[in-house]
């Protein structure tokens, strides 16, 4: 089978397959008495597992921050839940799993109707509670993945599926929608394993445990290979970790061009344990922290003091070298239950990032204090998301001044000098771009939704998959436009998406003046070592030529007939 190759490398090993959880369908039962003793058992392992998250977080981070959890315990104590579960399955003889989501949907819409907000929040924990029983009665684990040497294969891996994953077990990603910009893919470059995405059909073609082998370049999938086919791979696997040890004479070196010119090249990373493969990788800074990871895989946001231990360890991690933390960006496909965005026929041009953030000002409040009390470990600097007018920039630098004179009042050390920044990945914001470099220390070009803005093209959406290309003139020219204004307005312009690791757009960006690239940990040796081989004349005169073309099909030709590294 064939997909898009979305992250490079080889990978051979065991499917697992990810598991969806689906509505229960109606369905009637005869043995009422062994569908009871399900309830029991699924109320009995979920109790137990919420024991062991509770004693984790207590070890971790202290009492306090595990009291969601004996509320979670108390709430599956309770009589009712499980007498009103059992009572649907004796009466109306179903099964246990529709019984479960009749009674949870049944109280989740009492506690909404109240008028107490303290009792309507409590809707969500019972949604919670619903779906941890639902999995024990369905055999899914909630844990992550378990084992080594395993491919994941899944419609799609959400960043809370991938918020699970130990680099250690995973040999590689196969799902069955996305492409090269899908979070599941982002972050199989980030983990440094191969991925490939939009391969149809793939959830129904294995089973767990078939052999699969994953090409991440060519995007092919072999299921259950020939012995001969799978010791071609492996050979391939190892030279091309032989060629990976090769560019590791590229760590200590600077990022310069054949005639000198310095650029920075960094690593996006979306939680402090990815700090190590950054500087593994010569990572000259983080360009990139998704603080979204931090509030994923739980039942409330994170509170300041885990976000400043998070933040905290990365700069320290990452010493006097700068790190671009990016404040919530959530919505869109980032989905987090408990932030009740609601459901939107175009959640992409919704409400989320920034725009939830200027709302939801107590919940921006906490991660901004917490990110200014983590600024005296190191080089921080802040960056909002989603931006595309003046008056939301000022608002949120009015908001972190308001933080910073709370921080003041208290007696809170905290750096005053932390620059602050915006994504650049609205076409409104590239167009006025030069109004916007008055107002902000830094742009950071984010591509991958720069170019689905710009092109009106889902870059979820299979059916027109080839039309997403970072090769568009539009897109070039927007990226182009956005870099000359942040120069001319004096301030520094980075780019975090996909398109900075990308080994022939790579080198043009250095021509058209981008300072700083971030991209994926394994992407930032070969791209030092792109850099050391071409002049800036050089680079110039590609630059013209590429900016001179009418479509993606001809930059695309153009650029690899040029770039032979």
């Amino acid at each position: 089978m064939r997909g898009i190759g979305a992250s490079d490398g080889y990978g051979i090993g065991k499917v697992v397959v990810k598991k969806e959880l689906s509505v229960p369908k109606k369905a009637y039962i005869e043995d009422v008495e062994a569908e009871i003793q399900k309830i029991e058992n699924a109320f009995i392992a979920a109790e137990k597992d919420l024991e062991s998250e509770y004693e984790q977080k207590v070890e971790t981070l202290g009492k306090e921050h595990g009291e969601i959890f004996k509320a979670h315990i108390a709430m599956l104590q309770d009589p009712e839940l499980k007498k009103t579960i059992c009572d649907l399955v004796e009466k109306e003889k179903v099964t246990a799993t529709y019984s479960t989501q009749m009674a949870i949907d049944q109280f989740v819409a009492v506690f909404q109707s109240m008028d107490n907000e303290y009792f309507r929040e409590r809707a969500l924990d019972i949604k919670d509670i619903g779906v941890r029983i639902l999995k024990k009665l369905l055999n899914i684990s909630d844990s992550g993945f378990e084992g080594e040497g395993l491919v994941i294969v899944a419609k799609d891996l959400t960043p809370s599926d991938t918020a699970k994953i130990d680099k250690k077990q995973i040999e590689g990603f196969i799902t069955a929608i996305g492409g090269s910009t899908s979070h599941s893919a982002i972050i199989a470059r980030t983990l440094g394993v191969p991925a490939i995405m939009g391969v149809s059909g793939i959830v129904e073609a294995v089973k767990d445990g078939d052999i699969i082998i994953v090409d991440g370049f060519t995007g092919d999938v072999f299921i259950n290979p020939t012995k001969e086919l799978l010791h071609e791979y492996e050979l391939k696997k190892v030279e091309y970790e032989a060629k990976k040890k090769e560019l590791m004479i590229y760590k200590e070196q600077p990022s310069v061009t054949k005639d000198g010119h310095h650029i920075e090249i960094g690593a996006n990373i979306a939680s402090p344990d990815d700090v190590e493969p950054a500087l593994e990788n010569g990572a000259e800074g983080v360009g990139l922290f998704r603080s979204e990871f931090i509030f994923m895989n739980r039942t409330e946001a994170p509170n300041e003091t885990e976000q400043y231990i998070a933040y905290k360890a990365v700069l320290e991690g990452m010493g006097k070298r700068p790190v671009v933390i990016r404040t919530l960006d959530a919505g869109g496909d980032k989905k987090i239950p408990y932030l009740n965005i609601p459901e939107e026929m175009n959640p992409f041009l919704g409400y989320r990032a920034i725009r939830y953030c200027l709302v939801e000002t107590d919940l921006f409040k906490v991660q901004l204090r917490a990110l200014m009390r983590a600024s005296v470990f190191g080089n921080l600097k802040i960056m909002f998301p989603m931006i595309s007018s003046v008056e939301e920039i000022r608002n949120s630098k009015k908001i972190l001044d308001e933080v910073k004179s709370e921080l003041d009042a208290e007696g809170i050390a905290y750096d005053p000098n932390v620059e602050v920044g915006i994504m650049i990945e609205i076409p409104a914001a590239a167009v006025i771009s030069d109004v916007l470099a008055k107002e902000v220390d830094f742009f950071s070009i984010g591509t991958n939704d720069l170019i689905q803005y710009t092109t009106a093209v889902d870059r979820m959406n299979e059916n027109i998959k080839a039309l997403y290309t970072p090769y568009h003139p539009a897109v070039l020219r927007l990226v182009h436009t956005t870099i000359k204004n942040g120069n001319a307005g004096g301030i520094w312009v980075g780019m975090c998406g996909s398109v900075a690791g990308n080994p022939l757009i790579f080198p043009i960006l250095i021509a058209m003046g981008l300072h700083e690239f971030s991209m994926s940990p394994g992407q930032i040796l070969k791209s030092r070592k792109i850099a050391s081989l071409y002049t800036l004349e050089y680079l110039n005169e590609v630059l013209a030529h590429v900016l001179s073309l009418g479509t993606a099909e001809e930059v695309e030709t153009y650029l690899k007939a040029t770039f032979t590294h």
